[in-house]
């Protein structure tokens, strides 16, 4: 470990300035020997350096979301070319250069990180051997050396043997005991943010070997904290304990205002965002109007979460616009659909047609002969059945009419068929 960190010697001074630069601030708080002081300088330092990180952090995203969407045609170049590796890696690497995305993007932050890191156990080292470093003189390193953490010196370890934390002006039982504890945290909190991870933030509806690789990272990780932290300082321990807590709170908002699609965290949040924007009829903040518009522009790639999300608003007379806004639009909401499908005024113009389209029962010839006009259900009206009424002249009157010559016998009249003359007309009905 020391001759990784002093190949980052070159970040020594820098580093040791920041520090000296917090204690001046926190040791006219706390006293200057204090543990307060020293312990919250390192600090101070890992939240600076975590800001600076920041983009990196957000490119780090965007290149994990990027890797978890590829991962199926990553899937089918490593099936096709299954047999010949180097055609295989030509393929990677052109999907890689096709959709702009980098696989060592998600270990940015932690290799920018590396060279602070080597660099504070550089200093602390230095501490602990009694060696002025960087712009720690004398004075500063005499400092450093009595400045205790809960009665473990910042520069003792977990593996230091008794006669080295006795010159350090501590005990055996203190130190192992803070450093077991810290390490213990460590180690838990890389766990805890690699598990949400996992658990909330990814996509469910894509089995990949990523989330295998990644289910693998949650328990190796931890266990090579746990290896590796028994021989960092104290003073390492708080830098890498404070950065884990960072990361597991930066995780955290993410997941709650950014979620990756198709995920249970997205459901949680479109389920908020269906409240508030139902109940305020708009949308707010930048960020929300951000996934609106992405979920608008999706049309029929939206999975079920977005679909239930656009279908809520609907029901509220609401409609997303392609702009990541939310008008009070009964019309609009109407004609938006929750998938690109049918909506309600279309269906209602399909019921119609269907209707149109229905035909009304044939008549038989007995009721076309006999002129009976029919009903909606396909039963005569009540007119035939008022024709048995009729007085007894008015038949005669009817059946000497059907003996005329050229009208047709009896038997004819009744099977609709005429021998000479003009045809019936068609019935509509036969259409």
């Amino acid at each position: 470990m020391d001759t990784i960190a002093s190949l980052f010697s070159f970040i020594t001074w820098p580093v040791s300035w920041v520090i000296v630069q917090f204690h001046k601030v926190y040791g006219a708080i706390f006293g200057p020997n204090t543990g307060w002081a020293w312990g919250l300088s390192i600090v101070s330092l890992v939240i600076l350096i975590r800001i600076c990180l920041i983009p990196l952090f957000v490119k780090q995203i965007k290149s994990t979301r990027a890797m978890q969407t590829l991962q199926p045609e990553m899937k089918k170049i490593q099936e096709r070319y299954k047999n010949d590796r180097q055609r295989q890696s030509e393929e990677m690497m052109k999907l890689y250069k096709e959709t702009g995305t980098n696989p060592l993007s998600s270990c940015l932050p932690i290799l920018a990180q590396s060279p602070f890191f080597f660099a504070l156990y550089h200093v602390l080292n230095g501490i602990a051997t009694g060696k002025t470093i960087g712009v720690i003189n004398e004075p500063l390193l005499a400092s450093a050396r009595k400045a205790h953490i809960f009665g473990a010196p910042l520069a003792a370890k977990f593996m230091d043997s008794s006669d080295k934390v006795a010159a350090l002006g501590a005990s055996l039982t203190d130190v192992r005991v803070v450093t077991a504890v810290m390490i213990v945290l460590m180690s838990f909190s890389q766990f805890y943010t690699q598990r949400q991870l996992m658990t909330k933030n990814v996509d469910t509806t894509v089995k990949t070997p990523f989330m295998q690789q990644q289910k693998m990272l949650m328990y190796v990780f931890p266990v090579m904290f746990a290896v590796f932290g028994i021989n960092f300082p104290v003073g390492v321990l708080v830098y890498w304990l404070t950065t884990n807590v960072w990361t597991m709170g930066q995780q955290m908002y993410v997941i709650r205002n950014n979620p990756t699609p198709g995920s249970k965290a997205q459901a949680a949040y479109l389920e908020r965002l269906t409240k508030h924007v139902t109940h305020h009829g708009k949308v707010r903040r930048r960020s929300e109007k951000t996934i609106v518009k992405a979920i608008v522009a999706k049309g029929r790639d939206r999975n079920e979460f977005e679909r239930k999300f656009i279908n809520a608003l609907n029901k509220a007379g609401l409609a997303a616009q392609a702009d990541g806004s939310v008008l009070k639009s009964v019309a609009q909401a109407e004609a938006q659909t929750a998938d690109g499908g049918e909506t309600t005024s279309e269906a209602g113009t399909a019921a119609g047609a269907a209707a149109r389209r229905q035909q009304p029962k044939r008549q038989s010839k007995s009721q076309r002969q006999s002129g009976a006009p029919k009903q909606a259900g396909g039963t005569t009206s009540s007119t035939s059945l008022e024709k048995s009424d009729e007085p007894e002249d008015a038949k005669a009157a009817a059946a000497q009419q059907a003996s005329k010559p050229g009208s047709g016998t009896r038997s004819k009249a009744q099977s609709g068929q005429r021998k000479g003359g003009p045809q019936r007309p068609k019935s509509p009905s036969k259409k």
